[in-house]
């Protein structure tokens, strides 16, 4: 197949250096989910919210879709989206990198002040510095400041200047945000309907230690919470969810300590209907 877009060959070279890449379409942005996979219908991807894998051959799914296969990205359903794409992202994370969005030129003048130099890439207002390891990532650590790594893309600007360096601790730190208080939405699912039958638990106790264990385990996820969420509200519907013991309360637990631990309201929601659609609930 001819490669006939600069950014097609852009791409490539990039997949050829280990770079999972995706087209940007007008505003920058991923191309939408088609159809199909709109609302996470078609179960998304394994490393994503919900258990795939999704056979989609269009570059849906943000920076779920970006990979580095050759056949892949020349692709009919890719090339025509890189013959309407404005740019290339790259998934840094997938990668084993983490770019730092410097904003504006008063926090590039605090990051070398401040941080580790590290190979940068001229931005339209600003740097990014690309720093070498992986990480959560998180917006608005500081004014002016994100951190892009793991489940995020970024525009590819050029390969930059200077020599790249280990994470290092002073940019973990800045995702390490000072608890505040948090007002959590209430969730408007509801809980599972008995499915008849004797319950199957020794006690309301059993019941007590998996709501308890799995608030604990979401409170302790580092990397990946919309993953460990999922998982979590999957084990607990699966051990829990047939009987009738799981109520409309230990549900709002679970779905507090969710939002407490930065996931939305939306995304706790589209996890619960997603492991009772797995679970056939």
């Amino acid at each position: 197949m001819s490669i006939t877009t600069a950014h097609l060959r852009t791409a490539l070279w990039l997949a050829e250096l280990g770079l999972p890449v995706l087209p940007l379409r007008a505003g920058k942005q991923p191309f939408g989910n088609c159809r199909a996979c709109t609302r996470s219908a078609c179960g998304d991807r394994p490393h994503m919210l919900a258990a795939g894998p999704c056979a989609c051959p269009a570059p849906c799914h943000g920076w779920g879709a970006a990979t580095t296969d050759r056949d892949v990205l020349t692709s009919p359903a890719w090339t025509r989206a890189w013959d309407r794409a404005v740019a290339v992202a790259y998934h840094p994370g997938g990668a084993g990198l983490t770019v730092l969005d410097l904003d504006d030129a008063d926090v590039v003048a605090w990051a070398r002040q401040t941080l580790p130099a590290t190979k940068t890439v001229t931005t339209t207002r600003g740097e990014h510095w690309i720093y070498r390891g992986a990480m959560r990532s998180v917006n608005g650590v500081r004014k002016g400041v994100d951190i892009k790594s793991t489940m995020a893309y970024a525009q590819w600007r050029g390969p930059g200047t200077g020599t790249m360096t280990a994470l290092p601790d002073a940019v973990r730190a800045l995702a390490v945000k000072q608890p505040t208080p948090v007002r959590p939405a209430p969730c408007t699912v509801v809980a599972p309907a008995a499915a008849g039958g004797p319950c199957p638990h020794r006690s309301p106790a059993y019941l007590e230690r998996g709501i308890t264990m799995a608030e604990q385990r979401i409170k302790d996820a580092s990397d990946g919470i919309h993953r460990a969420v999922f998982r979590l509200f999957l084990a607990v519907l699966s051990a829990h969810g047939r009987c009738g013991c799981l109520t409309q309360a230990h549900i709002d637990r679970l779905f507090t300590v969710a939002q407490e631990k930065g996931e939305s309201l939306r995304h706790c929601e589209d996890a619960w209907t997603n492991a009772r659609t797995q679970l056939g609930m």
